[in-house]
């Protein structure tokens, strides 16, 4: 790629690491964001803030940051001029080089399906890197990878949708429910970039599906790679399933046998989850006695479901990861105590209805945060008390009055961070802060 000219369009954590590797490579960077650029930057590499200016339409190639729009009129440009469009991943997967790409994407549980199985990946003792959505962008390890390495990414829809090589040798689609719809525009052209992790395998690679979904049922039929089912609900032919009494049961490759599950995690949903991660493992030459070793010890990952604090009897529960609203559905269904749950931020475009149900059975209270108050409360008024609180500060401060003993306040927004917070990181490390502050 030495003298070719890349522009970059967008300026977060993977545009500032795709430039910065680019550069590396002796190729000739543009970076355009609408905002200002405050990353530190090699003098080296070209910015621009504001509109994104007709320069790009200089390039050989663009690499589109996750979420920028294809309606933006430079997008509209680049697609007239013909100019190829990659993702960070689809630019990084090129350098890099391992015995096994494990990528895995869904709606719901990829980050904690991610560490989970970098912790499997990890009992090999072959060099591993977990990158991708999850935190570390592709990019910034790809130079350092061997022919023996592990690498595990979190991938979404959005990454997906630039790829023209990219080919794991092992895949998973945990579950296709609404999200980014905004975005994508339909649950369909949504499912279809979701299956696009699987398009560059072939017949000697894995691919994890969810016997329980029927989106996934549905791509399974163009699959190329070995499909192997993960189910909590039903017994697969070729797979890992829950058998509903405690117990993982095998039947893949060699393996014909069950083992009973110890695990910290609490909820359903990550029983599947987990299933999904053995599964990945299993068919990556993970021994089985490692994986019983590694769940009887992982205890999780931070902003989803994490316990914060248990104050007076209360105990209150960071789940900022909760970006929409099936992962907030997801969060109260895995609590049997009365909830007080802070809702709220940057809308998706998806309706809060289907909370309902869960919210009358297992919530006392909601307290209602950030710039879609208004469609939540129109959604969601009169099944339990509801009120509106602005931010975050005041719903963890109102919450720690009305709490009782036994209660649970969950942070499980439903929601973006972006009006708020720069990110559902710093929203749910604010929550803990609030949290730890309380006398």
């Amino acid at each position: 790629m030495n003298g070719l000219r890349v522009g970059i369009i967008g300026a977060g954590r993977s545009g500032v690491a795709a430039a910065k590797f680019l550069r590396r490579l002796g190729v000739r960077v543009l970076l355009s964001d609408r905002q200002r650029i405050t990353a530190s930057l090699p003098s080296s590499i070209q910015t621009e803030s504001g509109p994104h200016s007709d320069r790009l339409l200089d390039c050989d190639l663009i690499i589109r940051s996750p979420g920028v729009p294809n309606h933006l009129p430079i997008m509209k440009k680049i697609a007239l001029r013909r100019i190829r469009v990659w993702s960070e991943l689809e630019l990084a997967s090129r350098f890099a080089r391992a015995e096994h790409l494990v990528a895995i994407t869904g709606t719901n549980g990829k980050t904690t399906t991610t560490t989970l199985v970098g912790e499997f990946f990890k009992t090999l003792r072959r060099p591993l890197f977990v990158a991708g959505n999850i935190g570390m962008p592709l990019s910034e390890v790809a130079l350092k990878t061997t022919p023996r390495s592990t690498i595990v990414l979190e991938v979404s829809s959005y990454q997906l949708e630039n790829i023209e090589s990219f080919h794991p040798t092992l895949s998973a689609i945990l579950n296709i429910t609404p999200d980014h719809l905004e975005h994508h525009g339909s649950m369909k052209a949504y499912a279809s970039a979701k299956g696009r992790i699987f398009e560059n395998q072939t017949k000697d690679d894995v691919c994890v599906l969810n016997a329980d979904d029927p989106w996934c049922r549905r791509l399974a039929r163009r699959c190329p790679a070995r499909v192997c089912w993960f189910s909590r609900r039903q017994k697969v032919r070729k797979g890992v399933y829950y058998d509903g009494h405690g117990n993982i049961v095998l039947r893949w490759g060699n393996y014909r046998s069950r083992f009973a599950l110890r695990t910290h995690l609490p909820g359903p949903h990550n029983i599947e989850n987990i299933l999904a991660a053995v599964a990945l493992a299993l068919a990556g030459g993970v021994s089985l006695s490692a994986i019983r070793r590694v769940l009887a010890r992982f205890h999780g990952v931070e902003h989803r479901l994490e316990l914060v604090r248990i104050l007076h009897g209360v105990r209150y529960v960071n789940d900022s990861k909760a970006t929409n609203v099936d992962s907030t559905r997801v969060a109260l269904a895995s609590f049997a105590d009365p909830l007080i749950v802070i809702l709220g931020g940057e809308g998706k475009g998806a309706p809060y209805s289907p909370l309902k149900s869960l919210i009358r059975k297992r919530a006392k209270r909601l307290l209602v945060i950030g710039e879609d108050t208004p469609a939540i409360v129109r959604e969601l008024k009169g099944i339990v008390p509801l009120e509106k609180v602005g931010h975050l500060a005041k719903a963890v401060q109102h919450a720690s009055r009305v709490a009782e003993h036994g209660d649970v306040v969950l942070l499980s927004p439903a929601c973006a961070s972006f009006d708020q917070y720069n990110n559902y990181e710093e929203r749910g490390r604010h929550f803990k802060r609030l949290v730890k502050k309380l006398a």
